[in-house]
Formats: structure tokens, C-alpha cells, sequence
């Protein structure tokens, strides 16, 4: 996805005075993430599922031979408790051979798969998931966007001044102008428009989004 699409959420694991302070500084967030709304969560386990796997380094010199039924042993246990555990600094157990084993963080690897349609980012305690599914009115948006951008490259390219306000024309690919239309008044405010007009067959600078052409015509105003 390009940076200039628009998302439909985050989801922020956060809760208390953390919370409060995102929430106070919510509109920002979301500008910076490109996202239609934020939604928090109390707990990284809600934003996806966990698997185990083993950690050979530290669990193959303590098991040696056995190391295969210990490994079937720890992905057999329930990810999310041990997740839990291991975050509250605890140890998790397992039988193998009518024996009681211990481990600790040390010798597990919790690898967390994001819900279906999500992308998950962490760092340390925090963690963040962007919804990544589009719909048509985020798709249309997405490509306003990068209307925006190529008309503001043309500007510059005329030659004209940051300020200078403009008459636009623009022709091309009809979803391309489509999705311009459904958003000609941020369009018109963004690139300093005084008239948009829209001409399939219409003349300009040819640039293309997402392999689809696009026509622009600027004058100063």
C-alpha cells in the first residue's frame, strides 16, 4: 500500500494514562497513521493469535536426544497462557516422561500471526495493527490522493509560485477522474484551484497512477 492511501483503523493496545494521552492527542495520531479512526484494545492477545516454538539454544543442551518431543511438548501448550506468564516474569511447566519441566522466557519464541486482514507492528510493550482492507470509498480517496500528488508536481514543473492559485483540467483513465471528482473540493483546496473541469479526451502533462493515465492541465488563474 502507498503512504498516501487512507486506512479504515488502528488498533492501539493501551489502556489508563496512556490511553488518556493518545485519546488527547487523537487526531494527530491518526493523521500520522492515515487512518479513519483509532480503537484501543487493554491487550496485545486481541490483536492476534500466538504460536510457540522452542527455543534449541537454550532448551537443546538440557534435553539433548529428547529435544523433538520437547518441541511437540512446549506448541502443544496453550500459546496465550504462556504468553500471560511469561509477561507476569513467571515459568510455564510441561510433562514429558512422567516428568515435570520448567521454562521461562529464555527458551520459548512467541510469534504472533495478526487477525486476518490486520498488519501488526510491535515494539517493546507497544503494539499497533492497521486494518489493511479497502473498500471502494477508500480506494477512490487513495487515488484522489494521488491525483493531489501529481497535480502538485506539475505545479512545480510549470513553474509557479506555492502560492499561486490555478485553473486545472484534468483527463485520463474515468476512474481515475471518478475517484477525483467524489473529493474536487480537498482536491481544488489542496493544489490552490479556483476551477477543476474534467475531459476525458482533454490535453496536459501525461503521468500515470497505478498504471492508469492521467492529464494535467494547469494556468495560473
Amino acid at each position: 500500500l502507498k503512504v498516501r492511501q487512507p486506512l479504515r483503523e488502528a488498533v492501539v493496545v493501551a489502556a489508563g494514562p496512556e490511553r488518556e494521552a493518545i485519546e488527547r492527542l487523537a487526531g494527530v495520531v491518526r493523521d500520522e497513521l492515515n487512518v479513519k479512526a483509532l480503537r484501543f484494545v487493554s491487550e496485545t492477545s486481541e490483536l492476534g493469535s500466538y504460536t510457540l516454538k522452542p527455543n534449541y539454544r537454550t532448551l537443546g543442551p538440557r534435553f539433548g536426544k529428547a529435544m523433538a518431543q520437547v518441541a511437540a511438548a512446549v506448541a502443544a501448550l496453550d500459546a496465550g497462557h504462556v504468553a500471560e506468564a511469561l509477561r507476569d516474569g513467571k515459568q510455564v511447566g510441561f510433562f514429558l516422561d512422567g516428568h515435570d519441566h520448567r521454562i521461562g522466557a529464555e527458551d520459548v519464541q512467541l510469534v504472533m500471526a495478526p487477525l486476518a486482514g490486520y498488519q501488526l507492528e510491535r515494539e517493546g510493550s507497544h503494539a499497533v495493527a492497521l486494518d489493511l482492507k479497502l473498500d471502494d470509498g477508500l480506494r477512490r480517496e487513495g487515488l484522489a490522493r494521488e491525483v493531489v500528488h501529481a497535480v502538485q508536481n506539475a505545479r512545480r514543473d510549470a513553474g509557479l509560485d506555492v502560492s499561486d492559485r490555478i485553473v486545472l483540467t484534468l483527463g485520463g483513465d474515468e476512474g481515475l477522474l471518478a475517484a477525483a471528482r467524489a473529493h474536487e473540493r480537498y482536491l481544488a483546496g489542496e493544489v490552490l484551484a479556483v476551477k477543476v473541469g474534467f475531459d476525458v479526451n482533454g490535453g496536459g502533462e501525461v503521468t500515470r497512477i497505478e498504471g492508469l493515465e492521467l492529464r494535467i492541465g494547469v494556468a495560473r488563474a
